[in-house]
Formats: C-alpha cells, structure tokens, sequence
C-alpha cells in the first residue's frame, strides 16, 4: 500500500486544502497519517475525519524580535527530531505539505531521508514556513500564475488549491430552503472570514435597505457580530458561522462578496460565482490578500474593492457592476484551468512514488 503523511497548520487554511484531498488519496488507496502539532486547529479538523494523527513540538520563526524568538527555535528542534522518529517509523513514500510553522521540522526530516516531499502555497508570494521549506522539496504548487516568478522554475507547478468535493455539490433549493429565502430574487452571500469582519459587516449593512429592493441577503458576519437590530428583516438574514449547509448557500448565491484568503477565492472560482473581493489591508496583515485579489482581478475573475476606498458608494458600485456583467466573470472562470487542482495535485504524488 502506497503511505502519504500530510502536514500543516496553525490556521483552517493550513488545514482545508488537505482535507479536500483525502477522498482522492482514498480512491487511490493511500495510507494516509498526519503530522501537526500538539492542540492547533488542525489536530480537531484532521481527528474529525479519521485520518491518524501524530502531534508534535512547534514554534514561530518571526521575522520581529520577541521574546518568544529565544524559546521557539528550542521547540522546532524538538519537533524535528520528533519528526524524524515518526517518519523512521511510518516509512511514507511522499509527504504534503500545506504550510505553517509545524510544516517545517517535518519537510525538513523527509528531506533527511530523502523522502520525496510536496509543497502547496497559497498566496502570491510564499510565506517564512514555505520559504524555509522549498530547498527540501520535490515540487511545489501555486495558486497564482505569479506566484512562478517566486519559486525555483524546475520545481514549481500551477496547481490551483485542492477544494473540498462536497462544496462542489450544494442544491440551491435546499441552500434557499436552509435561509427561508424566496426563488424568485437574487442572492448575495456575504463571507467576513472565519472570524468575521467588522469592517466588511459594517459597509454590507450601511447598503442593506436599498441592497434589499433589489436582492436578498444571506451575511456570515462571524461569531458575536450578529446585529440584534436586523433580525427579522424581511430578505436578509444573517449567520455567526455556517458549516455542512454552506455548500448549499454557495449553490443559493448569485453574487458573493468576500475577504480574500486563498482558500477562500479559490473556492469561489470552482463554483464559478460572480464576486467583489474586499481584501484585508496591508496594515491587518502582510499585504497577501490585497495580491490574491488583484491576481484575481486581472485574470477577470473579481471585482476588487480595497479597505481605503470601501464606503457605502463604492461597494453600492462595485454591487451593481458585478451583477451587471456577472456573465462575463462565469465565463473566465469556467476557462480557468486551475478547477482541477485535486487531480493535478494527485498526479505529481504518484509521480514522486516510483512504483506508482
């Protein structure tokens, strides 16, 4: 039997990409173990789907001095060789590696035993973990057509990012059924990010009145960011978090608005729905969504509205353009041939494996 570890963590979006691709790994009758830390995010998303999971010692590498920057690198050295141990016992043909700091003393003991290793990056331009990682992989996927000016040219592949198979399968009737919402009217589904954004709420509900003449409105706003005020409100209806029946509020949705995290505009662009992506600010963060986005713009896929120029008008704009010619956004993204990422991604693990 052919033996995979996956590896990654500290966020979901460390996490998702590997889950998506354990229905394939299964088809092919992988052995699949997994390597994280001891109690991240991805130790209960990884334990939810059965798959075996090793925890092991992890720190942050900054690039900004803290105290903590005297402790970590004690901790990663622990989990090196801590990795090392599991993959001594495991025997994996390949590891895949989705990012995050636990990532790296695992990539770094495969390569100690010349384990064929496979790197996924998500954003434009790769981060510390990836960075550190990359000399010691075999392949590494992307998102972004310019993401290939950032990585070894022998090694980097545009992949696109694996996506769960079951959001492919949403029923708009039930999505419409799950919100008590009308078939008649158009809908936008509004994505904050998994932990909401006060930013991205405030701009939707200072529109919603006049949003609501013309569209109904499903608002994932994030836990504790439920406006009291506005329950009730005929057409609009809002959500803390939705988990199993959002597959069906993709299917439901006619326009999305989003942040723009890369698991997140990629699973936009396989379910091929019009969307304004309004990125986190340079100042929220180090600037990489404000690059998936433009990415996205540029290839005809979104519409893009930065945080220094979102007010009631210009999102009322960008709204009503997007609609307008939502068409044409459907149609680059069905040309996109970045909607087969699982498959890709599958066929570069076999090619690691020789007798695969």
């Amino acid at each position: 039997m052919k033996k995979i570890v996956l590896t990654g963590g500290g966020t979901a979006g460390h996490v998702t990409p590997n889950l998506a691709l354990l229905p394939a790994l299964a088809r092919e009758g992988f052995e699949v173990r997994y390597i994280g830390s001891y109690n991240g995010i991805e130790r209960r998303l990884i334990e939810d789907a059965q798959i075996p999971y090793d925890g092991i010692s992890s720190g942050k590498l900054r690039r900004y001095f803290d105290l903590k920057n005297f402790s970590d690198p004690l901790r990663v050295l622990k989990g090196y060789a801590q990795a090392r141990k599991l993959l001594k016992k495991y025997r994996p043909d390949v590891v895949f590696s989705k990012g995050g700091f636990v990532s790296v003393p695992v990539v770094l003991a495969a390569s100690h035993y010349k384990i064929p290793v496979i790197i996924h990056e998500s954003d434009m331009t790769p981060g510390l973990a990836n960075k550190i990682c990359i000399p010691a992989a075999t392949k590494v996927c992307c998102n972004f057509p310019e993401t290939l000016n950032y990585l070894p040219k022998e090694k980097a592949v545009l992949t696109g990012s694996p996506i769960r198979e079951e959001l492919l399968h949403g029923d708009r009737l039930a999505g419409l059924q799950y919100a008590h919402l009308s078939a008649e009217r158009p809908v936008i589904l509004v994505i904050g990010g998994s932990l909401g954004s006060v930013t991205v709420n405030q701009a939707v509900r200072s529109i919603l009145p006049e949003l609501l003449q013309s569209f109904q409105v499903v608002h994932i706003c994030g836990k504790g960011h439920l406006d009291e005020s506005l329950i009730g409100t005929a057409g609009y209806v809002q959500y803390e978090y939705v988990d199993k029946p959002l597959r069906h509020l993709f299917a439901a949705a006619d326009l999305i608005i989003s942040r723009a995290g890369a698991n997140s505009i990629c699973e936009i662009l396989a379910l091929r729905k019009p969307n304004v992506l309004i990125p986190l600010s340079a100042a929220a963060s180090r600037g990489d969504q404000i690059l998936n986005a433009n990415s996205f713009a540029r290839q005809g896929f979104s519409t893009v509205l930065e945080e220094d120029v979102l007010t009631s008008d210009t999102l009322r704009h960008a709204i009503r353009e997007t609609y307008a010619d939502r068409q044409s956004f459907i149609d680059r993204m069905s040309e996109s041939p970045l909607n087969n990422a699982v498959e890709t991604i599958l066929g570069l693990i076999n090619d690691c494996i020789p007798s695969a």
